[in-house]
């Protein structure tokens, strides 16, 4: 092999700089995976804090892991177009993919207990872009930071001896992150919906809208239902699996049908805080309506592989500066690397004979 240290000056310069970039991107990644610091939050670490919470459940997602696929299509009436040149805005139809779901990462949770319900989305329009979006039935985020969200789910640990958290520690970590003071207000006020179908669902995070002229404009979103909300009925809330039965029948006479609502931000509204709601009065564009036709159960269904990652967007659509998207983000990855993994081995050893 030939000796570097022998190659003319120039080439040998060359070679070294390589050397250097690469050894300094390599490092860079292990600084980013919390290799080179152990105390540094990592997506590892956020999804190992959910799963010594809810256990771990192989091929399932580590939240929201209890869900159904819903098929259906996105009709835009061509108002969004207005705010933003993503195609799935123009008058048209796109096709969907969703998933419906309640949180936590037990795969056998009861319905009746669940206090939030979630809707993730992946629309693709005929151009090969996707817009794939999360969202939950609170209209704001409990905390505003991934450190904060790890530090939740480091205070919500069940005790070995109630298999439930510590009210003290709870209480404490609340205290020391009064900006979950309106997510709580609202638990507290806020009767759990009786359907999927009669939810409204809020993206939580901002993001940013590109007109055809690069003019920009932040923007929440939000599905609002056509079926009128009803709460949580006495009986329902000792029903461990109610929700996709009652959905299936509701499909049986028609499709279930959302307005895909566009808020727009204005100066001075928080975009890197989804704790913190906009003003009611901010301006709303309906987009069009959410059609979803039919429902699979999530094990073989359309949506099991799909990663809903927020921020795979189409052109016109861009993340803000939020930083729980990239945690989403990276986190979301995480899972899903894990539970495919083990669907791999589960589905190698039924092939076994």
């Amino acid at each position: 092999m030939t000796d570097p240290s022998a190659a003319p000056p120039n080439l040998f310069l060359r070679w070294t700089l390589i050397t250097a970039a690469v050894g300094g991107l390599a490092a860079s990644f292990a600084y980013a995976a919390g290799w080179l610091d152990p105390q540094r939050l990592t997506p590892a670490k956020l999804v190992n804090s959910l799963e010594r919470n809810a256990g771990v459940h192989p091929g399932y997602r580590r939240n929201h892991a209890k869900g159904l696929c819903v098929i259906g299509r996105f009709a835009s009436n061509g108002a969004g177009s207005a705010v933003s040149r993503a195609s799935l805005f123009r008058q048209g139809t796109v096709p969907v993919v969703g998933r419906l779901a309640i949180p936590g990462g037990n795969p056998a949770a009861s319905d009746g207990a669940a206090a939030l319900r979630s809707f993730a989305l992946r629309l693709r329009p005929a151009n090969g872009e996707e817009w794939r979006t999360g969202m939950n039935s609170s209209p704001v985020f409990v905390v505003n930071s991934p450190q904060g969200f790890y530090d939740l789910q480091q205070a919500s640990q069940p005790q070995a001896a109630t298999g439930k958290p510590d009210p003290a520690r709870l209480a404490a970590f609340f205290q020391n992150h009064p900006e979950s003071a309106a997510f709580r207000q609202w638990a507290k006020d806020t009767t759990p919906s009786s359907s999927f179908a009669n939810s409204a669902y809020y993206g939580l995070n901002a993001f940013v809208l590109v007109d055809a002229d690069g003019r920009e404009q932040p923007v929440r979103w939000s599905l609002q239902p056509e079926a009128p909300y009803q709460p949580l009925a006495a009986a329902q809330r000792n029903e461990s699996d109610f929700l996709a039965g009652e959905l299936a029948q509701r499909l049986a006479s028609g499709p279930l049908r959302w307005r895909l609502l566009l808020t727009l931000g204005e100066a001075g509204d928080p975009t890197a805080d989804a704790t913190r709601a906009w003003p009611p009065e901010r301006r709303s564009i309906d987009a069009g309506e959410l059609l979803i036709d039919r429902l699979q159960a999530e094990q073989g269904g359309e949506c099991q592989d799909v990663n809903y990652d927020p921020l795979i967007l189409p052109d016109g659509i861009r993340a803000s500066d939020d930083p729980l998207l990239s945690a989403r983000s990276a986190a979301y990855s995480e899972s899903f690397n894990r539970r495919t993994r083990e669907q791999a081995v589960l589905a190698a050893k039924e092939l076994q004979p």
